[in-house]
Formats: C-alpha cells, sequence, structure tokens
C-alpha cells in the first residue's frame, strides 16, 4: 500500500550532499566564468543554469529543507537594505542617470571584467539559487 506524499519521509539521495553539490556548482562557476559580460554564449548559459535549477525546484526532485516556523523579529532589518538597493537601482535605470548617477549594476561591470571575480559571482549566485531550490 502506497503512503500518502506528505507523511513518507524521502530517503537522502547521494548526489544531494554538500561533497557532490559545492564542487558541481565551482564547475559550472568555473564554466560560467570564462564567458565575457552580456555575450550570447553568457545571457544563453545562465538562462541554461538558471532554467535547469528553476526546473529542479518545481518538479520537486530535490528533497526540501523545512522551512522556519516564524521568522525572528530583527529579520526586517535584513530585508530594508534590499528594498533600498531595488528602489536606488531601479530609479536610476529608469531615470537613464547615465555617468552622473550610475547605477551599482554600472558600477560593477570594472570588477566583472575580471574572470577571477567573475567566477566567484558565479559561484555565490549559483550557491544563492540553490538555497532557495531546497526551500
Amino acid at each position: 500500500m502506497e503512503q500518502p506524499h506528505e507523511i513518507a519521509a524521502e530517503a537522502p539521495r547521494a548526489w544531494d550532499r554538500p561533497v557532490v553539490v559545492v564542487p558541481v556548482l565551482a564547475f559550472l562557476s568555473l564554466v560560467g566564468g570564462q564567458f565575457p559580460s552580456f555575450s550570447t554564449s553568457a545571457n544563453l548559459y545562465t538562462l541554461g543554469t538558471g532554467g535547469v535549477l528553476v526546473w529542479l525546484g518545481l518538479s520537486h526532485r530535490v528533497p526540501r529543507r523545512p522551512a522556519p516556523e516564524r521568522l525572528r523579529s530583527g529579520a526586517i532589518w535584513w530585508a530594508l537594505p534590499v528594498v533600498v538597493f531595488g528602489v536606488f537601482e531601479g530609479v536610476t535605470f529608469v531615470a537613464a542617470a547615465g555617468d552622473d548617477f550610475p547605477t551599482f549594476s554600472r558600477l560593477a561591470d570594472p570588477l566583472l571584467e575580471d574572470p577571477v571575480v567573475r567566477t566567484a559571482a558565479w559561484f555565490a549566485w549559483l550557491a544563492a539559487f540553490w538555497g532557495l531550490v531546497r526551500r
């Protein structure tokens, strides 16, 4: 007799461990860091890896980590810089301020010219996205 999905405990998968996931994310980051910024190949690679991670998250093929019952009272203070950054970035982009008042993305472009920094940024992006897939 088959148990309902909510009650059945999922067996841990051998590939779903940090010793496996971190090298895979590092390899994907090394590949992604070699593409020039905003090139067609970089955009296709970003859409491909992001699409696979979205598919993994929506397909329930990855075991989920339990979500916290309730956020702590100090969690709102973490959202404040994110909201300020988003508003600032959006307003400067919509206003097309250019070089007089550049966006953070434009200020980061000289840093992202270096493949090592671009690889580290890729790893941070993939690790954050993997964390979202697991929720």
